[in-house]
């Protein structure tokens, strides 16, 4: 068990924000050690990471809980999907779909800013070059 300092540390999210998690309904609420300390399982940690990783990818804290609310999905590969588990994947397929849309214009939104900066930098490159050639 994890003290929320030593979760805030292992997971790379903040106390504040795994308190918030938790105010907002995204997280389970931890077990409450002496003194009514948070505590937390390395399931709890495990999860906990599972949200960082949605919340760097850039899902907003309502899709994060879209994402979650649909429940676990296990599929075994020997049997065909249940109808809950093919619904689950869909609605995930969805979120991440449109997710990945947004990244995506994101990405050529920043790589032509990044060639303009870069065309820019040249232009006063040269000028320097040549101005510091002047006699």
């Amino acid at each position: 068990m994890y003290s929320i300092g030593q979760t805030a540390k292992l997971t790379g999210l903040s106390i504040d924000t795994l308190r918030y998690y938790e105010k907002i309904g995204l997280t389970k609420p931890p077990v409450r050690a002496k003194g009514r300390l948070r505590s937390y399982s390395e399931e709890d940690v495990r999860f906990l990471i599972s949200l960082q990783c949605l919340k760097k990818t850039g899902l907003t804290l309502v899709e994060m809980k879209a994402f979650l609310m649909e429940g676990q999905c296990y599929a075994n590969p020997y049997f065909p999907l249940s109808a809950e588990d093919r619904e689950t994947i869909e609605s995930r397929t969805s979120i991440l779909a449109e997710h990945l849309a947004r990244m995506e214009a994101q990405y050529a939104a920043l790589a032509s800013l990044m060639e303009q900066t870069k065309e820019k930098l040249e232009v006063y490159r040269e000028l320097l070059a040549k101005e510091a050639t002047k006699p």
